[in-house]
């Protein structure tokens, strides 16, 4: 192996998701030094298919990274959603119900490309394909990351280590197992996922709670839908074809979706289990965990982006403060701000699951449960109020 090479930077961020880029363009705003490692290639980053419903405050944090302006320009602003159970659609009115708060629709495939641009074109320093990362002494005010690229061993030096390398990473990963609490709760079943280049059924997402299992009609643009279907755990990609997806779909959907639905050859297709989990607690000296590191939620509610920048929010804020101010009030306050928002949100989200899914274990008295939530939720307007609420997003200070 070629000699080591030693790098000095005032925050290592592990991982080029749209966490790790977004902290660093938060902190390159503010004069602060990072460098990211990613142990994919660029393109793999970029092939990953996930959410696309951007809360209000992740829309603002775009903006404050100076990287909206795509986003603006073809984003799909949304100001409600329908849910349908016993054949019948009930829109729940965000705007109206949240004193004009919407979501905006815009794939997270997008925001990655944007974040990735705006890096590349300030010449900030990005590793891809970095192997064998570590990281040490993040117990002390000195900690450091090593990582393999091309045969030559690199240190970096740094004041703060970010891990936004998600639930696999190697961050959360290196940490005590005795200062470290984890939750977690699998759920039976997961969500196959279609995206294809059709106009969408609706111009809103639809969330179905049907005899035959949940199912979600979403979109990316005017042009391209991605739509989801509840299956077992068991099922594998392989004995899904297009044909089937769209056959099952349409058994879900109401005759207004039947007859709107516009079919086509599918561009990805992909099961996700669905689990809710939750690390406490999300900072361990100069290591701090963000976004999927240090929780995930089911994709039933919208929140995995959005939590995701809101840690980075309140990590950024942090470290400016750090650098700018001398203290160490946000750093110290981190890990206990993420965790009431992300508690919150994973309520939400396990909440909107249980509502919308069938479970394997549930007999016909869970479905009556289900309908009677549903007529309470969506002809009262505390219960409409509520679900528009936590799905627009809760403020930043909620609760402060």
């Amino acid at each position: 192996m070629t000699n080591p090479s030693t790098t000095r930077t005032q925050v290592a961020i592990i991982g080029a998701g749209p966490s790790g880029l977004l902290l660093g363009q938060l902190l390159h705003k503010a004069g602060i030094d990072a460098i990211i490692l990613e142990r994919q290639t660029g393109e793999y980053v970029l092939g990953r298919i996930r959410a696309g419903v951007l809360e209000q405050v992740c829309i603002d944090l775009m903006d404050e990274a100076g990287v909206g302006e795509r986003m603006h320009k073809e984003g799909l602003v949304h100001g409600g959603f329908e849910m349908l159970y016993h054949g019948k659609r009930h829109r729940i009115d965000m705007n109206a119900l949240t004193g004009g708060k919407n979501v905006m629709v815009y794939g997270q495939t997008e925001v990655t490309r944007d974040l990735m641009e705006a890096r590349e074109a300030a010449g900030l320093p990005t590793v891809y394909e970095a192997h064998n990362v570590s990281i040490h002494d993040f117990d002390s005010t000195r900690p450091r990351v090593k990582y393999e690229k091309d045969g030559v061993e690199h240190t970096i030096e740094c004041d703060f280590i970010a891990g936004c390398d998600g639930f696999h990473g190697v961050c959360r990963a290196s940490v005590p197992r005795n200062a470290i609490t984890e939750y977690e709760k699998v759920y039976p079943f997961g969500w196959l996922g279609l995206l294809s280049d059709t106009p969408p059924v609706s111009d809103e997402l639809i969330y179905v709670n049907s005899p035959r299992g949940f199912a979600l009609c979403s979109q990316r643009s005017k042009t391209r839908s991605r739509y989801y279907l509840q299956v077992p755990l068991t099922d594998r990609i392989e004995e899904w074809t297009d044909e089937a997806f769209w056959q099952e779909l349409r058994l879900r959907l109401d005759d207004e979706g039947r007859e709107k639905l516009v079919t086509g050859p599918s561009i990805e297709k992909s099961i996700a289990p669905l689990r809710s989990f939750v690390t406490e607690p999300l900072r361990f000296g100069r290591l701090f965990l963000a976004g999927d590191a240090g929780h995930i939620v089911p994709p039933t509610g919208a929140k995995g982006l959005n939590l995701a920048a809101t840690d980075v929010k309140y990590l950024s804020s942090a470290i400016i403060e750090f650098f700018d101010e001398k203290s160490e009030a946000g750093i110290d306050s981190y890990s206990q701000r993420c965790l009431r928002r992300i508690w919150k949100a994973e309520r939400f989200s396990w909440w909107f699951t249980a509502l919308m899914h069938r479970f394997p274990e549930d007999g016909p008295i869970v479905s009556k449960f289900q309908e009677a939530e549903l007529d309470y939720l969506l002809n009262s307007e505390a219960g409409s109020r509520s679900i528009a609420e936590n799905y627009v997003g809760l403020p930043l200070n909620f609760g402060e």
